[in-house]
């Protein structure tokens, strides 16, 4: 045995502290590593448009200087120029081709680790426990994703696209200044340079508060406004849209006051970069211009140093943006690692074997549970279903029978001690192979925004459309399908709020009986139904039962009669079992709930009714072949 208390914390924060930005790069990087060949391709065409894009100016010097020709010959007039003009224009022409054959190159990558990361992070959310889900807000979970997938591409955009690139070409700007003229331009523009960052880092990492609050406002004003429409039934019963309407309000009016402060620092930092980045070309220029005066440099010279620096400084007035786009996009990626990397609270042990059903028998072993450590829910809970054999539980609400089918699908672990099926600890089985065993239908159900045949074929993926029908007959609701003008096309809505309580729960029906387990569960399966259509139900369901290890758990007494055995549960305990004949001669609990539901007329006189069957262990034939 090895219980693992469940904490009420552990999947609501992140799994790690905070990263840094290099150990968020550090995180991505195996993600791109594959594409590791395009990489170094795409690496070889940036050179190459840099080569082509610092060979501009220079070919412009030659150019301007080539048109100060003092010959009279009218061809060297013509071709020399010309010559130029159209080398010129090749060099242009091959920087945009380099650039676009690198992008081209490197999309696979790109998109395919985009790609990675999302399903992989997706993947992760679906296996965490379900006590995450139930915690989480779905509105700004989507939208961390959401940002986090597209980080990655603003990475690679920002980083291979922009900042390489402007690195290489600065090198070779320097270079090249220093070497056909003097230090003094590279002392220039290294000062230039120095300054011009170090003012865009301060600035933007003081801004970055702004741009938090931002996107915090953002996800909140997106949670609150997808739990309205998500609720939206609710929000009409109580008349509340105006209510909602001003909740939404209030966080859109926060998010616009974060976004001014967040505008009112971005034109103030690029003011300033634009100070910064005219004072460095009229000290150049200054200098270019005293060098042509001199004749130390020619017209051509300064021709050059001007486009030169243009050309740098232009993918230099967006470094503020950059930097920004590039801290944002780690700080959105990091958030999707924490989500990744968040602990699944119930997880396969490393030597977990595949469930073998012999014949389904479960065991609960004195069972204690608590979702919190200071509100336990089961004690020291104890009972067996043998195979092939129906066990009811019945108690009044909160006693903890819901709890009991949550445990057996392993949504949560014991605190104390064991759940077995055919002598096999759950907690040593594949959650795969466990949840593959059991068909559950519960009492609240809930339907993809699909169709109906997509709904019910759930159960089994990929089974036939005759199937999917048979499974839909047997639930009773083929007819009903069958009469709507799309039949099993017919979308059901979110949740599947365009069909009512019945139809729904016949569409869970249908689909368990599709999957066609060892093991039943179910939780309230004909609480929607009305006392005629339960009756016919209830048959399905008999029959579903048989041969199957089954858990039910009702409120209607006269739906478990003839289970092998019923237990009443009252406050996380056992409190009375046995059949039914043997419950009501004991005159306590059970009898109790019995007289009552039979004072308000709820038992539907399963008794007495030969064409009634209820869920035991009578032999009916199997409900699909």
């Amino acid at each position: 045995m090895h219980p693992n208390p469940p904490s009420a914390a552990r999947d609501a924060a992140p799994a790690t502290e905070p990263r840094s930005d290099w150990q968020t790069l550090k995180r991505l990087m195996p993600y791109f590593w594959e594409y590791r060949v395009r990489m170094a391709i795409a690496l070889a065409f940036l050179i190459g448009a840099k080569v082509a894009s610092v060979s501009v100016p220079l070919l412009l010097k030659r150019l301007v200087d080539a048109l100060n020709i003092t010959t009279t010959d009218p061809r060297a007039l013509l071709v020399v120029p010309l010559g130029l003009l159209l080398a010129y224009a090749g060099l242009r022409l091959a920087m945009t081709l380099f650039t676009e054959l690198r992008e081209i190159v490197f999309a696979r990558a790109t998109f395919g680790a985009s790609k990675r990361v999302a399903l992989e992070t997706f993947e992760h959310l679906n296996a965490l426990s379900l006590r995450f889900h139930l915690e989480r807000q779905t509105g700004g979970l989507t939208r961390d994703i959401e940002r986090g997938t597209r980080a990655v591409q603003t990475l690679v955009s920002y980083s291979l696209y922009t900042i390489i690139p402007t690195l290489v070409e600065l090198t070779f700007v320097l270079v090249l200044l220093g070497h056909k003229f003097n230090l003094g331009y590279v002392w220039i523009t290294l000062a230039a340079l120095l300054l011009y960052g170090t003012f865009t880092i301060s600035i933007t990492e003081w801004r970055t508060k702004y741009r938090k609050a931002v996107n915090e406002l953002d996800s909140k004003a997106n949670t609150k406004a997808i739990d309205a429409l998500i609720n939206f039934e609710t929000v009409k019963y109580f008349n509340n849209e105006q209510f909602e309407s001003a909740r939404y309000e209030t966080g859109l009016e926060a998010f616009r006051a974060a976004q001014m402060k967040s505008q009112a620092t971005l034109s103030m930092l690029n003011t300033g970069q634009q100070l910064i980045i005219a004072g460095s070309l009229v000290a150049l220029l200054w200098r270019a211009t005293g060098g042509v005066i001199s004749h130390s440099m020619t017209l051509g010279d300064f021709v050059m140093v001007n486009a030169l620096l243009i050309q740098l400084y232009v993918p230099l007035n967006f470094l503020g943006v950059l930097y920004r786009e590039v801290k944002q996009g780690l700080t959105d990626l990091e958030r999707m690692f924490a989500l990744l990397e968040k602990d699944r609270e119930i997880a396969d042990a490393p030597d977990a074997t595949v469930l073998h059903v012999a014949g389904g028998a479960v065991r609960f072993e004195h069972v204690s549970f608590a979702y919190d450590a200071a509100r336990p829910i089961l004690h020291d809970v104890s009972f067996e279903i043998p195979a092939g054999k129906t066990v009811a539980v019945v108690g009044p609400s909160g006693a903890g029978k819901s709890t009991l089918a949550r445990l057996l699908y392993r949504f949560y672990d014991v605190t104390g001690g064991a759940i077995t099926i055919d002598g096999q600890d759950l907690r040593q089985l594949t959650q795969n192979s466990l949840r593959k065993a059991i068909g559950i239908v519960p009492q609240d159900t809930v339907l993809f925004n699909d169709t109906v045949a997509y709904n019910i074929a759930y159960g089994r993926p990929g089974a036939s459309q005759a199937e999917v029908e048979g499974a839909a007959r047997a639930a009773h609701i083929h007819d009903f399908i069958a009469a709507t003008p799309k039949g099993y096309e017919t979308m059901v809505g979110e949740r599947g709020l365009k069909l009512s309580g019945g139809e729904k729960q016949r569409v869970a029906i249908a689909r368990t009986l599709l999957k066609n387990p060892p093991l039943m569960i179910f939780d309230e399966a004909t609480s929607a139904l009305d006392s005629a259509n339960e009756r016919a139900i209830q048959g399905e369901l008999a029959q579903a039962a048989q041969g199957r290890t089954t858990l039910v758990i009702a409120h209607r007494l006269s739906t478990v009669v003839n289970a092998a055995q019923i237990l009443v549960m009252a406050e996380g305990r056992v409190v009375e079992r046995g059949t039914h004949p043997e419950l009501l001669a004991l005159d306590g609990r059970y009898a109790h709930m019995w007289r009552l539901q039979q004072t308000h007329g709820d038992t539907a006189a399963a008794t007495d009714a030969p064409d009634s069957p209820t869920l035991g262990d009578s032999a009916f034939e199997p409900a699909l072949n």
